[in-house]
């Protein structure tokens, strides 16, 4: 802050009486000054105190500030449905017989700052047998794990749909299997037919070789 000169000239060919209203003159006007300065000062104080509350309030202003436009508003609205969505899904899986560890999420953040989970997965387990009826059952868990949620994303359709063909691989491997079963069973059973009836033919001719005479 700058203030101007103000001063006052007095003669030096005066008398006591005149020097004494001189100089009462002149303390009259140095006071009025102090007073007119400190008057000034007090001004510029309450102005910039005025300014400084402003600023205060201009930078407090953005962050206290809660409102949201309507089209975050409608985008926050839309991010908590698409949680929900994809929460519930991925439990879904979880449930399942297949599922080998827990849910993880792909966030995104919203217009309050929060984080959203916008896409999940599940870990499922494929487990083939040297056993096919042990590899049926374990495809067929992955099966209902993958189509758990009651909307199957394409990628869940895609799992249940290759653990279909593995599970018709190992279906086509049990009905050998059993028919190699049934075969060597029929085999064994013409066996022991044939064996009987050799045996009870031998046990006839030896009667007849008693018999004669």
């Amino acid at each position: 802050m700058e203030i101007g000169n103000n001063t006052s000239t007095f003669g030096y060919s005066v008398d006591y009486f005149s020097r004494a209203n001189a100089q009462q003159q002149a303390v009259s006007n140095d006071q009025g000054i102090e007073q007119d300065i400190r008057s000034v000062e007090k001004d510029e104080a309450s102005n910039q105190t005025n300014n400084n509350q402003e600023q205060t309030n201009q930078s407090q202003t953005p962050q206290n500030s809660t409102e949201l436009t309507s089209e975050e508003k409608s985008q926050l609205n839309e991010l908590k449905a698409v949680d929900a969505q994809v929460r519930a899904h991925e439990a879904a899986h979880q449930s399942g017989p297949a599922a080998v560890g827990g849910a993880s999420y792909t966030y995104a953040k919203g217009p309050d700052g929060v984080m959203y989970a916008v896409a999940g997965e599940v870990p499922v387990q494929i487990e083939t047998s040297s056993e096919p009826q042990e590899t049926i059952s374990n495809l067929q868990g992955v099966i209902a794990t993958a189509l758990a949620p009651v909307d199957p994303s394409p990628q869940d359709i895609s799992i249940a749909s290759k653990a279909r063909v593995l599970m018709m691989k190992a279906q086509q491997e049990f009905a050998q299997e059993i028919q190699e079963k049934i075969s060597n069973s029929n085999e064994y059973s013409q066996n022991a037919k044939n064996q009987y009836e050799q045996n009870s033919n031998s046990k006839v001719e030896d009667k007849a070789e008693d018999l004669t005479v």
